[in-house]
C-alpha cells in the first residue's frame, strides 16, 4: 500500500493561519463552495490540505492565494501562523483615509441616501 501524504483538515488549517477568527467560520467558507484547492472547487470543510496545496478563496473584497508551506501544530501567535503560507497574490494597498471638508458635521439627508446606495452597491459584490 502506498503511504498517505500527510495532511490537515483545510477548515482546521485556514483557522490556524488565521484566516478567519474561528473554525465554524472557516467551514462556513469551504461549504459555500467559493474556496478552490489547486485549481478544483471544494465545498467540505474535511478535505485534507498538504504542504505545497495552492488555496484561493475570497478575504473581505480581495481575493487571496496562499501556497501552502507547512502543516500547523496549534493556532499560535501571528508570526507563526504566518509562516505556515506565502502569499502568492498579497492585496493590494489600501488607499489612505480623505477626510471630507465637512467631515464635523452629521450628514444630511441627502448624504446619507447617497452612503447607504454607496455601501448596497458593495455588499452586491
Amino acid at each position: 500500500m502506498s503511504e498517505a501524504k500527510p495532511g490537515l483538515r483545510i477548515d482546521k488549517w485556514l483557522w490556524q493561519a488565521r484566516f478567519f477568527k474561528t473554525r465554524s467560520l472557516a467551514a462556513k467558507l469551504v461549504q459555500s463552495g467559493k474556496l478552490r484547492l489547486n485549481g478544483d472547487l471544494i465545498s467540505k470543510p474535511a478535505r485534507m490540505v498538504g504542504v505545497g496545496d495552492v488555496l484561493t478563496f475570497p478575504k473581505a473584497l480581495d481575493t487571496r492565494v496562499i501556497e501552502v508551506r507547512a502543516l500547523g501544530v496549534r493556532r499560535g501567535p501571528a508570526p507563526e501562523a504566518q509562516a505556515l503560507y506565502t502569499d502568492l497574490a498579497p492585496p493590494a494597498p489600501k488607499p489612505a483615509f480623505t477626510a471630507s471638508p465637512k467631515a464635523d458635521h452629521r450628514p444630511t439627508a441627502r448624504e446619507r441616501r447617497a452612503i447607504e446606495k454607496f455601501k448596497q452597491g458593495l455588499e452586491k459584490m
